[in-house]
């Protein structure tokens, strides 16, 4: 699994998790977060790795179709990019940056 792809579904789950069940929460948390195995997370729950396989590939397809309907994860990439922006634009005048770090604190 690429770096790219887990961070991704790290975000995802971010925004995200509250949406799920809790086995989805605990097997995506296990998974991605505390880099558990298939089988481990498996023998965890006394079912098998392809249960667990399997359930984590919903689980991804759930989180893409949330992120495609809702877009929290694309707008939270775009003020970013305008939050730096704007701090190079600001040109480190404190008042300016107060008010850029009062407005990414809204996040």
């Amino acid at each position: 699994m690429t770096l790219e792809k887990t961070t991704r579904m790290n975000y995802l789950f971010d925004f995200y998790q509250s949406l799920l069940t809790s086995k989805q929460k605990s097997y995506m948390s296990l998974y991605y977060l505390d880099d558990f195995s298939l089988g481990e997370i498996a023998e965890e729950y006394h079912v098998s790795r392809q249960a667990v396989y399997d359930n984590i590939k919903r689980t991804e397809a759930m989180l893409e179709q949330y992120e495609e309907k809702l877009l929290l994860f694309k707008k939270f990439q775009e003020r970013n990019k305008i939050f730096e922006e704007l701090r190079k634009l600001t040109d480190g005048q404190p008042e300016a940056e107060s008010l850029i770090d009062a407005l990414e604190k809204l996040d």
